[in-house]
């Protein structure tokens, strides 16, 4: 399965880059602050990250790997996340827990057609292309 993983590959290439995130770790598509909302290069960085699913510490680039993990799989590791980060379905509700981590594997699920090996970044919402795919994140 095509997933998101935390890479130092790219960084510096932007203004503002970061990656505090483990190297190789699950990354994400975070909640945006409303800072960020209105000024993705301004604010906290949230709005041009991703979130790592083991370390809670973001980055701005991904890399695309296809990864031996059934979907089964990145939903557990999703439900531990935000449990993790505070938002389980104790805090939230249950009903509201399970539309965002059906929304995020729907977010996730829009990798399928980036190809292995690139590395991306994010504004808001969209992914932006960083590189060309290189061998990196091919089994």
């Amino acid at each position: 399965m095509k997933l998101l993983t935390a890479t130092r590959e790219g960084q510096g290439e932007q203004d503002g880059d970061f990656c505090f995130a483990i190297e190789g770790e699950l990354v994400l598509p975070g909640f945006v602050c409303a800072t960020d909302q209105a000024d993705p290069d301004g604010g906290c960085g949230c709005g041009r990250a991703f979130s790592g699913m083991s370390s809670m510490r973001a980055t701005t680039t991904a890399v695309v790997r296809d990864l031996d993990v059934s979907p089964a799989d990145v939903r557990l590791a999703i439900t531990g996340y935000y449990v993790s980060a505070g938002m389980g379905p104790d805090v939230i509700g249950y009903a509201e827990f399970e539309d965002v981590v059906s929304a995020t594997l729907e977010d996730l699920a829009e990798i399928a057609h980036v190809p292995v090996g690139a590395v991306v970044g994010r504004r808001l919402d969209n992914l932006t292309w960083r590189s060309e795919p290189g061998g990196v994140g091919e089994p």
